[in-house]
């Protein structure tokens, strides 16, 4: 009876009858922490968890998902370190409450401590939130060292595994693995065809990507809205612009999906790659769902390609009412006033870039040493190698320069 007022949302009636409750074991102190939970009331939640007499390894698991999902990291680390005893789901927690908040470096970390410390080995979930953090940070060799993990452990045919491994080798640049790590999945479902027809796209496959649609429907799976997002974007680089146009009514009239903001973003994209600008903003006023940053900033850039400067314009006051405080928006319009040698709008928008009180963040570089993850920066002056470093870099110029190179100066946005 109490499960039921808590599925009905009345957790007063709820919290009186377990109140008023002869016997209380630990699953009905579960649920009503578990009720609390799902009303949102951390509060309350946790202190009834703390009035606890016997709490199990459920009740702990309970209460760390929640905080991860929450976003309160250093609760979940307090609560994790606190534990009398951990399962699975106990590390799955930690480690998925890491990757939940953008933590990647610290979701290594915790796998890492897991291997050396924990007697509980990983399980597919565990797998799949490592390989998604090393997709993020492109650390291909700690991912390749997952897949060996789990060959050796009867996993290597797990359809998760598989997915997460085919997303990591197409990011991380080797899309042959992920076509390998498809070819030999035994069991595949709908995100594994998608996977890799996304990732042939990105390659450039747009061709294999084409081909691979035809065969969903000889495997006898239904495609859905995320498909046709990758087959528009097989499309795009080949200049497809009848096909893609067909693909996209067919999306529509054959499968009753209806667009959602990525579909029409490529569709812009294939018209502002090709120069046809003035249709590619036609389009986007006729959309019917309201553009947002990415496709206005994908116009910005095309306008740069093609060196229209009027459009331009006009897609950086839409970035602007979107994304008001992003300086770089005012750098890609700054470098096409610069390609169009008008130095004082140059100026002008460098004074309005400084005025918005934020700088354009650093180029950033991951690389992998010695088992590690390493952060690079650009004109980084903070690392303790940086004399090394920079000493590698020109000893790099020097034999560019030797082959003929000459650096794109008219293309460098220095910041004020």
């Amino acid at each position: 009876m109490i499960n039921g007022y808590i599925l009905a949302g009345d957790l007063v009636s709820a919290r009186r009858l377990f109140d008023v409750a002869p016997e209380r074991d630990v699953v009905l102190w579960n649920i009503m922490v578990s009720g609390y939970i799902e009303d949102r009331d951390m509060i309350e939640a946790r202190k009834l968890f703390d009035e606890m007499p016997n709490r199990d390894v459920m009740s702990w698991n309970t209460l760390l998902n929640d905080y991860a999902n929450n976003g309160n990291v250093e609760v979940v680390e307090r609560l994790f370190e606190e534990m009398p005893k951990r399962n699975i789901f106990s590390w799955n927690a930690l480690i998925g409450g890491y990757a939940h908040n953008g933590l990647v470096f610290e979701v290594l970390s915790a796998f890492k401590r897991m291997l050396s410390e924990s007697v509980v080995p990983p399980n597919d979930a565990t797998l799949v939130t490592v390989l998604s953090a090393c997709v993020r940070l492109g650390a291909l060799d700690l991912g390749k060292w997952v897949l060996v993990y789990a060959e050796n452990h009867g996993l290597e045919g797990n359809v998760y595994v598989g997915n997460a491994l085919m997303d990591m080798y197409a990011k991380c640049g080797i899309i042959e693995n992920a076509i390998a790590v498809f070819q030999g999945m035994k069991t595949k479902d709908l995100i594994s065809w998608n996977t890799l027809i996304g990732g042939l796209a990105m390659h450039g496959c747009g061709a294999d990507a084409l081909s691979l649609f035809i065969q969903i429907k000889n495997a006898g799976q239904k495609p859905d809205a995320i498909t046709f997002i990758g087959i528009l974007c097989a499309c795009t680089p080949m200049g497809l612009m009848e096909d893609e146009l067909a693909y996209f009514q067919s999306m529509v009239h054959d499968n009753s999906f209806v667009p959602q903001i990525e579909h029409y973003g490529c569709m812009v994209d294939l018209l502002a790659r090709a120069g046809r600008l003035e249709q590619a903003m036609d389009f986007v006023r006729k959309m019917p769902v309201e553009p947002d940053g990415v496709i206005w900033a994908g116009l910005l850039g095309a306008c740069r390609i093609h060196k229209n400067v009027e459009l331009a314009e006009v897609a950086l006051q839409r970035l602007i009412e979107i994304e008001p405080k992003n300086p770089a928006n005012y750098a890609m319009l700054s470098n096409i006033y610069g390609d169009a040698s008008t130095w004082e709008d140059v100026a002008r928008l460098k004074v309005a870039m400084r005025d918005t009180g934020f700088r354009k963040l650093p180029g950033c570089s991951l690389i992998e040493v010695n088992d590690a993850v390493v952060e690079f920066y650009s004109l980084d002056e903070r690392h303790l190698q940086r004399e090394e470093i920079y000493g590698v870099l020109r000893g790099l110029l020097k034999i560019l320069r030797s082959f003929g190179y000459v650096p794109d100066l008219k293309r460098v946005m220095r910041a004020t």
